[in-house]
């Protein structure tokens, strides 16, 4: 009797069963993160390749390329915000003489609010400043211009730069449209629509001479005077041009702030009190 062959038993190519899999096959680990899947597509597709770019982009340039381009990107600020204050807020201006001390001092570099008279209506005791449409300057030579001229007009147009052209004046507003300004009574004093005023802002190192004088503002104009009242040319000084009144539409704005030098930094006062008790014109 012979025994038949086991099947395979001698065969080298015979295969053993491949092992169980495991029951609960643990799950493969997904990024958190979009950007940290494999990049399938081409290598500038993807957002980590365009900072990637960009970071070498920036290696490529130097320290001293990245310094200047950021502060030319300051200046280029400064000079837009600059600009934009100067023409819509604020602008700056020199103060060449003495018509307005002890309030102003000469070489005074003062900020003008640019919203007063409109839209911010304006009031007895403010100092303005205002053009010289009416010829109360004497007329100024042309001066030659310097190497630096051309960078200075364009400070003083971007703002950077105080306004020292000297075709501006500086004064006090003591009568609005209406108001009937007179001077003087037995106290020397001015009166505005019957009310004595005790100016407390007039330099008190000398007394002020009288001019006598007395007025009604017209409409669209008022009436300035100096602080300094004996050396200063104001309305006073030219009532035969114009009744000595000045346009509203030439008020370039009122002085806020004394900004230079530093050690006269202060907001300019209007002396409410002082015209509290003055009545509305025509009263």
């Amino acid at each position: 009797m012979t025994s038949s062959p086991i099947p395979g038993a001698d065969h080298p190519t015979t295969q053993l069963p491949a092992a169980p899999r495991p029951r609960h096959a643990p799950k493969p680990v997904l990024p958190e993160r979009a950007e940290d899947l494999p990049q399938t597509g081409p290598s500038h597709a993807g957002p980590s390749s365009a900072r990637a770019r960009r970071a070498k982009a920036r290696e490529g340039r130097s320290p001293a390329f990245l310094w200047l381009k950021e502060v030319a990107t300051v200046v280029v600020i400064a000079v837009v915000l600059s600009f934009l204050i100067k023409t819509f807020l604020f602008r700056a201006f020199y103060i060449p003489s003495e018509s307005m001390m002890n309030t102003l001092d000469v070489n005074d570099r003062i900020f003008v609010n640019l919203l007063v008279p409109e839209p911010i209506a304006m009031q007895r005791g403010d100092v303005v400043v205002f053009r010289d449409t009416k010829g109360w300057l004497v007329p100024t030579s042309t001066k030659p211009a310097g190497p630096f001229t051309g960078v200075q007009d364009a400070l003083t147009f971007v703002g950077l730069l105080p306004d020292n052209s000297e075709q501006h004046l500086v004064k006090r507003v003591i009568g609005l449209p209406g108001d009937h300004v007179v001077c003087c009574d037995g106290s020397g004093r001015l009166s505005v629509n019957g009310q004595p005023l005790d100016e407390k802002y007039i330099n008190s190192a000398e007394v002020p001479q009288v001019r006598n004088f007395d007025v009604v503002v017209p409409a669209g104009k008022v009436w300035v005077m100096g602080d300094n009242r004996n050396h200063s040319a104001d309305s006073r000084a030219h009532m035969e041009s114009n009744g000595g009144f000045i346009d509203v539409a030439d008020i370039e704005g009122k002085a806020a702030v004394i900004a230079w030098p530093l050690n006269r930094i202060t907001a300019l006062d209007n002396y409410p009190d002082v015209f509290r008790g003055v009545p509305a014109a025509g009263k």
